[in-house]
């Protein structure tokens, strides 16, 4: 008997707010200037700088040129900074659980383009 009478409501009740959600009048939008009218009163143009909130970053304590040049004497010169460009992040570099080594069997090689004619 409840599911007879829950069968027929549900229509009603979704009709209902079907209707309640149309009958819902959209704000009236403002009147916009006419754009041929030169006589239309529009908003006034107002200016901001993109640099108007424009912070300095701290200043840091620049180091004598030769010093800098000694220090990274000191510590290898370029090829460290090299070597450290090539090491794998650190994430990266941790290894996988299950494979060591890949199987040659599982992964085919692509074929040998010499099948390839040139004109």
């Amino acid at each position: 008997m409840v599911d007879r009478l829950l069968r027929r409501l549900t229509p009603v009740a979704l009709c209902t707010a079907a209707l309640a959600a149309a009958a819902q009048t959209p704000a009236s939008p403002a009147r916009r200037a006419d754009p041929l009218d030169a006589g239309a009163s529009v908003p006034a143009v107002v200016y901001e700088s993109a640099f108007s909130r424009y912070r300095r970053a701290a200043e840091s304590k620049a180091i004598p040129w030769r010093e800098a040049n000694d220090t990274a004497a000191r510590i290898g010169g370029w090829r460290t900074y090299a070597r450290e460009a090539q090491q794998p992040d650190p994430a990266a570099s941790m290894p996988a659980a299950s494979a060591s080594k890949p199987d040659a069997k599982a992964m085919p090689r692509p074929p040998v383009h010499g099948a390839h004619n040139m004109p």
